[in-house]
């Protein structure tokens, strides 16, 4: 008879809320509010990319891929994510015990989320749709002009990478329960859409430090 060793802990789950929705659609304004709350840490994928380490093992094979214009492959974007919320915790910063973790950006496709459901304990999931492809469009120029980054506004490149959110994102939707799925209209005022997810998580009961 085998006897399991004490000694080798289950993987640690972060309790998870993920903030979904197509480009535009407000998901890093809603991550970020709720990040300064006690008791939620927001990561967003473009945070890991920032923080990256170009001297590791696994920044070098980043910049391998982002030096040449190409897509970082699924498995080197969920390692450094780990390595990310590793250090947060590490740091103090992410609280697993107590803290939950809100999430936009990341998983971005059904093939991420299989390589991080061993580590995220999914709670809620809020889809931020957005009826208006207009509004899209006009928030995601508008953006892109604030931030200095014209490539962006071309109306190709918008279209694209909208494209690419229905073809490969989207899907992802499916994978979850609907229970867990609150869809929430993101063409209104941002104000609106906070007031409805902090609703949504009072109504949860969820136990927040």
């Amino acid at each position: 008879m085998i006897t399991k060793d004490p000694s080798l802990k289950a993987p640690l789950k972060y309790k998870a809320i993920l903030i979904f929705g197509a480009p535009g659609s407000g998901k890093g304004t809603q991550g970020k509010t709720l990040g300064t709350i006690p008791g939620f840490f927001h990561c967003a994928c473009g945070d890991v990319f920032r923080s990256l380490d170009t001297s590791t093992r696994i920044g070098q094979a980043f910049l391998e891929y982002s030096g040449k214009g190409e897509l970082v492959p699924d498995e080197i974007t969920v390692e450094l994510w780990k390595v990310q919320i590793k250090s947060k915790v590490e740091g103090h910063f992410l609280k697993p015990d107590k803290d939950y973790l809100i999430l936009d950006g990341i998983p971005r496709n059904i093939n991420q989320f299989h390589l991080m459901k061993d580590s995220i304990n999914v709670v809620a999931l809020f889809h931020l749709t957005s009826p208006s492809r207009e509004e899209l469009y006009r928030r995601l120029k508008q953006r892109a002009v604030k931030d200095n980054r014209l490539d962006d506004a071309n109306e190709q490149v918008i279209k694209q990478r909208l494209e690419t959110y229905e073809e490969e994102s989207k899907p992802l939707l499916a994978h979850f329960p609907k229970k867990l799925i609150k869809e929430i209209d993101s063409t209104q005022p941002p104000i609106r859409v906070l007031h409805e997810i902090i609703n949504t998580i009072l109504s949860l009961k969820l136990s927040i430090a």
